[in-house]
Formats: C-alpha cells, sequence, structure tokens
C-alpha cells in the first residue's frame, strides 16, 4: 500500500483535499491540507459538470497545497448516488457482488447497465431459505461517476479508489472502537444533507437528503432580493435565534425558520423510518458535521424536533495531525469528508 494518500471531495463550491501518512496503519497521521473554490457552475449537487474547468482547479489545489502523492480516494454523492439496505443469500463478497444486477433493477432509477454497483454487508442471520448476509447496496449512476473520475485524470493524478461519502463521514465522525451504539450522523451540506446510521461504527442505513444550506441563502436572496453574498451572511447573522432578532430581522429570521424547520423535518422523518422498521432500535445520539451545521441554533432544534442528545462531531479525534498543519475549526469541519475518504483505503 502507498505510503501516502490524499482524499478528494469535490463539492458544489469548492474542492478539498487532505493527505494522509500511512493510511492503512495505526501511525496514520494527516501531513497537509488544501481547499480551493470552484467556479459557479463547474460542479452541481457533486457531479462534474466542466470536467477541464474542475480539472485545472485540482491542478493548483495540488500546486498551492504542495502534497506529496497522486494517489487519490475520491469521494462520491449526491442525488445520482443512491444506498439501499439488500438482504442476500450467503457467499463470497466477490460472487455477491457479481450477481447484484440480477437482483437490484427495482431499486435503481436507470437500467443496471447505466449503474455502477457494490454491496457493502453488515451482518449475516438466517432467512427463511437458510442463511443470508445483510448489507447496503450502493449504486451510482456511470456517467457521473466517469465524470468526476475524468476531472482527477485530466489533473494528472491516480483514482485508487471510489469510495461512498456517507462511508467516509461515517469513519471519520464514528469509527469503529470509539462509536456507542447506535448512532446517526447528520451531516449538512451546501446542496444535500448525508443522514447515516451506525452501530458501534458500522453504517446500517444511508440516505442523501437533497437539500441543504444553500437553499436557505436562495429563499432569502428571492424573497428579501438580497444579493447572494448578503443573504448568506444574513443567514449566519440571524440563524434560529427568534429571541434575539431585531424587528428589521424578523422577515429573515421567519424565512429561515420556515426553510431550516423544513430540512429538520425530513432529517426526522428519516431517522424515524429507519428506527420503525427496526423494532427496538434506539438511537444514543446525532452527530452533526457540514457547513449547514453551523447555523445558530440548528444543534438545538433537531435536538428537540427527535428526543435524542445532539453533538458536533470532531474528524480529528482519532487521525493525528502533523506540527506543521494549521487549521481554524470551519476548515477541519469543511475537511471532514476528505479526511474519513482518507481513513477507508484497504491494505
Amino acid at each position: 500500500m502507498t505510503a501516502r494518500i490524499v482524499g478528494l471531495d469535490i463539492g458544489s463550491a469548492s474542492v478539498r483535499a487532505v493527505e494522509v501518512k500511512n493510511p492503512d496503519k495505526p501511525s496514520r497521521m494527516i501531513l497537509k491540507t488544501q481547499e480551493l473554490p470552484l467556479p459557479e457552475g463547474s460542479v452541481s449537487r457533486g457531479e462534474v459538470i466542466d470536467v477541464a474547468t474542475v480539472s485545472m482547479t485540482i491542478r493548483r489545489l495540488w500546486a498551492m497545497g504542495g502534497f506529496g502523492s497522486k494517489d487519490v480516494v475520491l469521494g462520491m454523492g449526491g442525488p445520482r448516488v443512491l444506498s439501499r439496505e439488500l438482504t442476500m443469500p450467503r457467499a463470497p463478497i466477490a460472487q455477491l457482488r457479481e450477481s447484484l444486477q440480477f437482483h437490484v433493477q427495482d431499486l435503481l432509477p436507470v437500467p443496471v447497465s447505466e449503474a455502477i454497483l457494490d454491496f457493502y454487508p453488515v451482518s449475516e442471520a438466517n432467512g427463511d431459505n437458510g442463511p443470508v448476509i445483510n448489507g447496503l447496496l450502493v449504486a451510482a449512476v456511470k456517467e457521473a461517476v466517469n465524470a468526476n473520475i475524468a476531472a482527477v485524470t485530466r489533473a494528472g493524478l491516480r483514482v485508487a479508489q471510489v469510495d461512498l461519502i456517507p462511508f467516509a463521514l461515517a469513519r471519520a465522525l464514528a469509527p469503529v472502537g470509539v462509536a456507542r451504539g447506535l448512532e446517526a450522523i447528520v451531516s449538512m451540506g451546501a446542496n444535500s444533507t448525508n443522514v447515516v446510521i451506525t452501530e458501534s461504527g458500522v453504517p446500517h442505513f444511508v440516505r442523501i437528503i437533497p437539500s441543504g444550506g444553500d437553499d436557505i441563502t436562495r429563499a432569502l436572496s428571492t424573497r428579501l432580493k438580497l444579493a447572494p453574498q448578503a443573504a448568506e451572511l444574513t443567514k449566519r447573522a440571524v440563524g434560529l435565534d427568534a429571541a434575539n432578532a431585531t424587528p428589521d430581522q424578523r422577515p429573515a429570521v421567519e424565512i429561515v425558520y420556515e426553510i431550516a424547520g423544513e430540512q429538520l423535518t425530513s432529517i426526522r422523518n428519516t431517522l424515524t423510518f429507519h428506527l420503525n422498521s427496526h423494532p427496538g432500535a434506539q438511537l444514543t445520539r446525532i452527530i452533526l458535521a457540514g457547513g449547514g451545521s453551523e447555523l445558530r441554533g440548528v444543534g438545538r432544534a433537531l435536538a428537540e424536533m427527535t428526543g435524542v442528545q445532539v453533538v458536533q462531531g470532531d474528524p480529528l479525534g482519532g487521525v493525528p495531525v502533523g506540527k506543521q498543519m494549521r487549521a481554524s475549526r470551519e476548515q477541519v469541519v469543511a475537511l471532514t469528508t476528505a479526511i474519513g475518504l482518507t481513513l477507508g483505503v484497504e491494505e
């Protein structure tokens, strides 16, 4: 295995990378990080639209970050990637993966021939017709994956692995051996919200909700006739804090409460769906992550809505950092996915 690997997170507004030494060993360490903004429209909901532009930005990212490795673990998420619970007859994992195409067409929004399929085993059990393996089907539209890979390879890099972003979040925020029973990770991004339910650090359920912090910003911009940057600043200033809002801020507060309330309701309903499907299951806590989790009062509101303890995730909790690396809390939160991608490197 390579001595260094870089986790690469291509978002809608920026591209982020984290280089880790000895990624598959207990001695792993974060060496370098870098983030650069992406031109508007070059990426949409995690899918590269303008390969040439994104590739050029990644080249600049590598030059500015001074990364010593060209081996990349690339994260994928967004509406054209899905994960569903799936039970298969027990068999070697390679055989299970080969047979997926014959079992999952009804679960896919596209023909099997247009999708990349994988299976993540979770547990074994005895079914009505013999031993089975319970796990997660992971499916992605080939077109979306190939566009993101093309942007990386055109930048002169090598894609060592492609990984599901929710899995990366689980490794960064609820690692095996540290996690506490049944936990939910809620990562609120700009355009989507990843919900991952883990048990002792093992993902059991994944949903990608197609809404995020930018929905609030756009609503403020449209309804209050604000420039996008002014709308973003207004969102951060008022948050979910009606008690301390000035009279002039009331219209903005009402909009934030409306859109954020819809998003929190979707999160609660997603968690409830999984828990109702597994009688007796009970969450110990919710771990918040992503830029959207920085909205003032969102953690408190989610705790009140779900009746579950909510804590802020710490992606650096299990990974030492090099002495030369300096990052603010906001920067570390933004790097959560990239950090988690490096932790999934296969030996």
